[in-house]
C-alpha cells in the first residue's frame, strides 16, 4: 500500500512549472525585443544591400513580441506561445537573412546565430515537441529560402556554418528537454514535501492534542493517588526522626508507602508494584487498599502479608490458569510498639536494613522470597521477625529503584553495596538532612540519564 504523504502533491505541479517558465520566458522576450533591433547596426555594414528590409523584417518580430508580452494576460497567451513567437519569429528572419548572404557573410552570421540558440537553450522551458517544432519549421523555411534566393548549393551551406548552427541546435534542444525534466521533477518534489510537512504538522497537532488529554487525565490521576497515599505530615508527627523519599519514575507511580497508627503500634511499608506509571499505579491502588483491609484486620505482619497476599490476587481474580495475571508486588512492612521499642518485620522480597546507634555496620534481615499476588501460593506464608531497637537506631525499608539505579562515571547500576556505603556515611545527618542528601545524590549519580523506576525509601530514627 502507497504512503499517501509521498504521492504526486494535489497541488498541480503544472502551475507552478508554468510560472516559472512564464517568467523566464518573459526575460527571453524583453532580450529579444532590445537586442534584435539593435543588431541592424551589423546588417549595416556586413550586408548593406539588405539592411533595410532586415531592419523592418526585425521591427516586425519585435513588435509581435512586444505586443506578446504586454498584452499576455488580456489576449491569453500561453507561456509556450509566449515563447514560440520571437524563437520562430527570430528563426524565420534569420532563414531570410541567410538565404541572401554569400559565403564570407554566412560565416559570420553563423556565429551570431550559434548565440541565440545558446541563450535559447538556457532560459527556454518548454516540452522537447514546441522544440522539434521550431526545428523542423527552421528546416523547412531556411530550404525554401536557400532555393528561392541563394545560388550557394547544399554542400557550401553546410560546410559555412549550416551544420555548426544544425548542431547547435540539437544539442540547445537536448539541453531545453533536460532542464524541463529536471525543473519538473524539482517542482514535483518541493510541492510533495511542502505537503508532506503540512499532513506532519496537521499530525503533529493531533498527537500534541491527544497526548495533552492524556497528560491531564494522567495529572488528575496522580492527585487521586496523591490523596489515597498517607500525609507526610501525619507520619512525621507520629515519628519525628523519620524522612520518606518518594520519586516516581512517570507523573504517576507503581510504589506506595503506607502509614498506620493503631494505639501503640506504627505500621509502615514500602511497596514496589508490578510496571511503573499508570499501569503499576493501578497495581498500587489495589495494594494500598489490601494492606489496609489487612492491617485493619490483624496486627501481626506476618498473618498482614497472608492477607495481603490473597486479597490482591482475589481483586485481579488470579488464579493457575495460563490466562491470568501475574501482576503483583514486593513489600516491606514493620509494625514499631513505641512503649516497648519493639519491631516486627515481615516482607515479600525486600529487607529491612538497620544501623544501630553509634554503629559502622548494617545489620540486614531478609523477607521472604515471595512475592505478592502473581504465582504465589494463597497460603503462602511470611516470616515474622522482631527485634528490639533503642534510642538513635536507624531503620531503612526501600523498593529497588534505587540501587537498581544506573549512572556514575562507568554508567553502571548504584547497587546494595554502594547504597549501604552511602547510609552508613550519612548518619551524621537528622532525617531530614538524609532525605535531602539521598535526593540530591540520586541525581547526581544519574549525571542525567533516565530514572530507570519509582524510588521510594523510608528513613526512620528511634
Amino acid at each position: 500500500m502507497s504512503n499517501p504523504l509521498y504521492k504526486t502533491p494535489s497541488v498541480d505541479w503544472q502551475n507552478e512549472l508554468n510560472r516559472i517558465a512564464t517568467r523566464h520566458h518573459v526575460i527571453v522576450c524583453w532580450v529579444a525585443i532590445i537586442l534584435n533591433p539593435i543588431w541592424f547596426i551589423a546588417d549595416y555594414y556586413t550586408i548593406p544591400a539588405y539592411w533595410e528590409i532586415f531592419f523592418v523584417i526585425r521591427i516586425c518580430v519585435t513588435v509581435l513580441t512586444l505586443i506578446a508580452v504586454l498584452f499576455r494576460n488580456k489576449l491569453a497567451i500561453s507561456t509556450e506561445l509566449l515563447m514560440l513567437i520571437p524563437v520562430l519569429g527570430i528563426s524565420l528572419q534569420n532563414a531570410y537573412m541567410w538565404s541572401v548572404m554569400d559565403l564570407h557573410m554566412l560565416q559570420k552570421h553563423s556565429f551570431a546565430y550559434l548565440a541565440l540558440i545558446i541563450g535559447a537553450g538556457m532560459l527556454v522551458l518548454w516540452k522537447p515537441v514546441w522544440t522539434i517544432t521550431i526545428v523542423i519549421i527552421s528546416l523547412i523555411v531556411n530550404i525554401f529560402f536557400f532555393h528561392l534566393n541563394s545560388p550557394l548549393n547544399m554542400d557550401e551551406i553546410l560546410i559555412n556554418g549550416g551544420l555548426l548552427v544544425f548542431t547547435a541546435a540539437i544539442m540547445a534542444g537536448v539541453l531545453i528537454h533536460t532542464r524541463y525534466t529536471l525543473t519538473k521533477k524539482e517542482i514535483i518534489a518541493r510541492l510533495t514535501l511542502a505537503e508532506t510537512n503540512i499532513q506532519l504538522g496537521i499530525q503533529k497537532n493531533v498527537i500534541e492534542e491527544k497526548n495533552k488529554k492524556i497528560t491531564d487525565s494522567i495529572n488528575y490521576a496522580e492527585r487521586i493517588q496523591q490523596a489515597k497515599l498517607p500525609r507526610k505530615e501525619e507520619i512525621y508527627a507520629a515519628l519525628p526522626q523519620c524522612f520518606v523519599l518518594f520519586k516516581p519514575k512517570d507523573i504517576v507511580s507503581g510504589d506506595f508507602y503506607y502509614f498506620n497508627k493503631r494505639n501503640d503500634l506504627i505500621f509502615i511499608a514500602a511497596a514496589d508494584c508490578t510496571g511503573h506509571g499508570v499501569p503499576g499505579a493501578f497495581m498500587s491502588l489495589i495494594g494500598y487498599e489490601r494492606l489496609d483491609d489487612a492491617v485493619s484486620q490483624d496486627t501481626n505482619t506476618s498473618v498482614i502479608l497472608e492477607l495481603l497476599n490473597k486479597g490482591v490476587k482475589k481483586s485481579l481474580r488470579q488464579s493457575n490458569d495460563n490466562n491470568s495475571t501475574r501482576d503483583g508486588m514486593d513489600i516491606a512492612l514493620f509494625s514499631y510498639n513505641c512503649d516497648k521499642g519493639i519491631l516486627n518485620y515481615s516482607a515479600a522480597n525486600r529487607p529491612l536494613w538497620i544501623i544501630r546507634n553509634g554503629k559502622t555496620e548494617i545489620e540486614e534481615t531478609k523477607g521472604t522470597k515471595a512475592a505478592i499476588g502473581g504465582l504465589t501460593d494463597d497460603n503462602q506464608f511470611f516470616e515474622n521477625h522482631e527485634t528490639t531497637v533503642t534510642s538513635g537506631d536507624t531503620m531503612y525499608i526501600f523498593t529497588d529503584g534505587f540501587p537498581d539505579q544506573f549512572g556514575g562515571k562507568m554508567g553502571k547500576k548504584l547497587m546494595s553495596k554502594k547504597f549501604k556505603e552511602v547510609l552508613i556515611d550519612i548518619q551524621h545527618l537528622n532525617m531530614k538532612e538524609q532525605e535531602y542528601y539521598l535526593g540530591k545524590f540520586l541525581e547526581d549519580w544519574r549525571e542525567g540519564k533516565e530514572q530507570l523506576d519509582d524510588v521510594l525509601i523510608i528513613g526512620v530514627r528511634i
